[in-house]
């Protein structure tokens, strides 16, 4: 199964998500992987949520 990565970084969006989900701030993902920007995390966001939107869209 294919995953869209960050800016051709070997980071998963979903692993920055994961990441939001158990609590840990900006500070401590940018500890954690240090080749995110943080941007990044906005662009992962949106990423999220046009996938989420195309989904509900199909389900109509």
């Amino acid at each position: 199964m294919k995953y869209a990565c960050i800016r051709g970084l070997r980071i998963r969006v979903i692993d920055t998500l994961e990441l939001f989900s158990n609590k840990l701030s900006h500070e401590q993902i940018l500890e954690e992987m240090p080749d995110l920007e943080p941007d990044d995390f906005k662009a992962s966001l949106l990423y999220a949520s046009m996938k989420i939107d195309h989904a509900a869209a199909l389900a109509d």
